[in-house]
């Protein structure tokens, strides 16, 4: 038994209108209630927009990163960003750097990637989710999820589904303490039907932990990776009722 990635979630001060950003940035269309993203091809996934009050109080564990053809595509995508309520951020980032760091709405952090980019350049518009973590988180998902390596030197690593699509990526250390639960964290459905627990003692076995719920996510079993990063498994009853 193994277990597929089923959404991206997002915490949201005012989870309807970031995830309007979101749509329009993207080119996605949302569900009835407007907080998730459809996917509009196989390889990728939902992002979901999870309604909270806490603030966001520092840089997110994870980011996006969105892919350009051609300067020009890039200069759109930034303009785009802008009008519909996104600002440029500074990182420290020097001119020379290519890819434009940008924050949505809320404050979080993406990055327009600069064309020619040949690492993602078979992920689609939405490149990758790049994440602050260790090699040894890197190892975990790919197992979690049974994505190949298809980055691991220096103490980075990344990793992709046998579909394609967005990649996933840790920078290796220095890993940046976290500062409270991650703004962005996945949910997981198990691939095949059968015994719940038995997924869940495989990914304890691979280096996650339960931990104590900190949001009020009915149906999930909240859970950590390595590094400490929140993630959540679907709970038996929600799985039989998606069939």
């Amino acid at each position: 038994m193994t277990s597929r990635l089923s959404e991206l979630c997002v915490d949201a001060n005012d989870a309807p209108a970031l995830a309007g950003f979101w749509a329009a940035l993207l080119g996605r269309e949302s569900t009835a209630d407007g907080l998730t993203l459809v996917p509009r091809l196989g390889a990728e996934f939902p992002i979901r927009f999870l309604p909270t009050r806490q603030p966001k109080i520092a840089p997110n564990q994870i980011h996006l990163h969105l892919t350009s053809g051609s300067a020009q595509e890039q200069q759109s995508t930034v303009a785009r960003a802008l009008e519909l309520g996104g600002r440029h951020l500074d990182v420290g980032q020097t001119p020379e750097e290519g890819h434009v760091v940008l924050a949505d709405p809320e404050g979080n952090e993406l990055c327009v990637i600069e064309p020619g980019n040949s690492f993602l350049a078979d992920c689609g518009f939405l490149g990758e989710l790049a994440c602050d973590g260790t090699r040894e988180v890197g190892h975990f998902w790919s197992a979690a999820l049974e994505w190949p390596l298809v980055w691991d030197q220096d103490q980075e690593t990344a990793i992709q589904s046998p579909l394609g699509g967005a990649k996933i990526a840790w920078g290796g250390p220095p890993v940046r303490p976290k500062s409270g639960p991650n703004r962005m964290h996945f949910h997981l459905d198990s691939v095949t039907s059968g015994d719940h627990h038995a997924e869940v003692e495989r990914l304890t076995a691979l280096g996650a932990r339960q931990v104590v719920a900190v949001r009020d996510e009915a149906g999930w079993m909240p859970m950590a990776d390595p590094d400490g990063n929140e993630f959540c498994v679907r709970a038996p009853a929600r799985a039989q009722e998606r069939g």
